[in-house]
């Protein structure tokens, strides 16, 4: 069970929906009601799908391209440092308008599911089991899909003051989530030498 929370708290953390609120706002402001929740839908359903991806074939796509896990471990960290750093300052990435009203590039992907959720969802997939990790990543799509539907209500009901500290707060801990990848990635690959 600690494991499972740690698991979904770690996803979460990353996936950071509650943090992305005023950027998918920004992005749905002015659409009909029916188009946002399309878009909840599209932009959920693509991060699921690319999460449960990586999730069950990411060994073996690493494996194709011949990728060490430790290697991709420090590599994510690295990652997951910078976007834990750019959270906790508050500066916010400049995502291309998409096309038309689907908003599946970029709120599914790399919004939701990007590089630090992919790697992450791998590293605990080998720490924990595919079981766990698929059981939190499942609760941690349901989560971010409760809380896209209820975007508006949830941001006037926080404030901007509110979101601002959440979201560098779960920057802070993303940080230290990525010093922990990035130490045990260089420890595996220092092992046989020491």
């Amino acid at each position: 069970m600690e494991r499972l929370l740690e698991s979904f708290i770690t996803l979460f953390v990353i996936m950071d929906p509650i943090g992305n609120l005023p950027i998918f706002i920004g992005l749905t402001k002015g659409m009909p009601l029916i188009e946002v929740r399309k878009n909840v839908n599209r932009s959920v359903f693509v991060a699921g799908l690319l999460l449960f991806i990586f999730l069950f074939f990411g060994i073996e796509i690493f494996n194709f391209f011949s990728i060490n896990l430790d290697s991709f471990q420090i590599a994510g960290g690295i990652i997951l440092l910078i976007m834990g750093i750019l959270s906790v300052f508050g500066i916010m990435h400049k995502f291309a308008k998409a096309s038309g009203n689907d908003l599946s590039v970029p709120i599914g992907t790399p919004l939701l599911t990007g590089p630090g959720v992919i790697t992450t969802a791998i590293l605990l997939a080998k720490e924990n089991g595919e079981y766990i990790t698929m059981i939190a990543a499942a609760l941690t799509i349901i989560a971010t899909w409760l809380i896209l539907l209820n975007a508006s209500r949830l941001y006037k009901m926080l404030g901007e003051h509110w979101t601002t500290i959440i979201s560098r707060v779960m920057g802070i801990i993303l940080t230290a989530i990525a010093v922990e990848f990035i130490s045990k990635g260089v420890v595996n690959i220092l092992r046989p030498f020491i």
